[in-house]
């Protein structure tokens, strides 16, 4: 099992990756971090992207996982020039973290960078 520097390491491999971390959503705090961050403060975007995960997780339109369906996966957010891809970590246990890309859009290509976080999710909490 990689563990958190190496598997962002991993993640700044992928084409078009600004930066990437690990943070826990309900506190806002990183627990790894690599490359940069949106206006150069790995904290702030921490605490930022932790409330729009905490706004989508308590909302029940958003919800599927009491019907059978799988929980939440990803969230992407678009903006002008980037791309933030959010991807939750599912554990065993009550996990409530999440990997983050901020990603160049002229550079990146949206669908092989979330296909990949979601191989790097999966080998973060593989036994």
């Amino acid at each position: 099992m990689p563990g958190i520097d190496q598997v962002l390491s991993q993640a700044m491999g992928i084409p078009g990756v600004l930066g990437a971390g690990l943070i826990d959503w309900t506190s806002g705090l990183t627990l790894g971090t690599a490359g940069q961050a949106p206006h150069g403060d790995h904290d702030a975007a921490a605490a930022d992207t932790a409330e729009v995960v905490q706004a989508v997780a308590r909302n029940a339109t958003f919800d599927t996982s009491g019907a059978g369906d799988p929980a939440l996966e990803d969230l992407i957010i678009t903006a002008e020039s980037s791309y933030h891809l959010i991807r939750f970590v599912h554990t065993a246990f009550d996990s409530q973290t999440y990997l983050y890309l901020w990603l160049d859009r002229t550079q990146a290509n949206l669908a092989v960078a979330r296909l990949r976080l979601r191989d790097l999710a999966a080998e973060l909490v593989a036994p």
